[in-house]
């Protein structure tokens, strides 16, 4: 197993990030779709053990398991598991693998019942997975959305991180008459999310808004009779554009290799972590805010 060769890319935001451990910078790590190589579990042991070996503020895992893997209690389980030994903070960003694709064994639908599974197992408290369990807020404290546990933030120097749960098979935009009631209950959640996301960060004065999601919500999806990312790209963009600082929108295309730059509309941009690993420098000492990004454990 080699390591790709690293590249770098700048993202300038308008201030420095204050000091976190003892180099004054940190980083943090995304884990797309189960690790993105090998079979079963493995490549996400490897991506896990690899994040274990390096000294990261935070490990953002999209998605517990590869799109070929059953929907099963028992796989779950192990994830959880795998998950909680992670020496790193670990934040679990649902995909579309997780529970909207799912199909119990008679080929029938199930994203329901898989995510309500997902929401007890992986989100039972207010702290991230991993013996370096970071606090969390999610916006089940909001009782009117208390069942939108996997919807969560956390803060580091002059940010906000956040995670929102946008499967990639269209947001789970169902074409059948009468069994939308799912997507429309959580856009409407997901635009209560990100306003009181925004809210936070101007209230706080924050520098930038890193948002973690399984697809990417400023793409038109194609061949579809109903653009499922319509409302919250527009809200993405207005909420952008009324916010002093920058906005990123990290996701995990699987079909996709890691992007080698972040592509910028405005104060809006967007990163593809493809569906492998993808680690995060963030060096203050910069004339802007360099992250300096490389993609790990690939096998070539």
């Amino acid at each position: 197993m080699k390591r790709a060769a690293g590249f770098a890319l700048a993202l300038a935001l308008w201030a420095a990030w204050p000091a976190h451990g003892a180099d004054n910078g940190f980083r943090f790590g995304v884990i797309g779709h189960g690790g993105g190589t090998g079979t079963g579990e493995s490549g996400l042991v490897r991506a896990l053990g690899e994040a274990d070996q390096e000294n990261l503020a935070f490990v953002v895992v999209n998605g517990i398991k590869q799109p070929t893997e059953p929907c099963a209690d028992r796989l779950y389980q192990r994830r959880l598991e795998l998950l909680q030994q992670a020496q790193n903070g670990v934040v679990v960003s649902l995909a579309s693998s997780d529970w909207a694709e799912c199909r119990n064994d008679g080929s029938r639908p199930t994203p329901i019942s898989r995510l309500t599974r997902l929401r007890e197992l992986f989100f039972a408290d207010e702290f991230s997975l991993g013996a370096s369990r970071i606090p969390v807020t999610r916006q089940s404290t909001n009782p009117r959305f208390r069942s939108y546990v996997e919807n969560a933030r956390w803060e580091m120097g002059d940010m906000i991180f956040a995670t929102v749960n946008l499967p990639d098979n269209n947001n789970h935009y169902v074409t059948d008459a009468g069994r939308n009631s799912e997507f429309e209950d959580r856009t409407v959640a997901n635009r209560e999310w990100l306003q009181r996301v925004f809210a936070h960060a101007r209230q706080k004065k924050l520098k930038g808004v890193v948002l973690f999601c399984d697809a990417n919500p400023l793409a038109q999806p194609r061949q579809v009779r109903r653009d499922g990312f319509l409302e919250i790209r527009r809200q993405l963009n207005a909420l952008a554009t009324d916010f002093d600082g920058r906005v990123l929108v990290v996701y995990a295309d699987a079909g996709r290799p890691v992007s080698n730059a972040i592509r910028w509309q405005g104060r809006l941009g967007e990163l593809n972590a493809g569906a492998g690993v993808l680690h995060v420098a963030v060096e203050p000492d910069a004339p802007w805010l360099l992250l300096s990004t490389s993609e790990a454990g690939q096998q070539r």
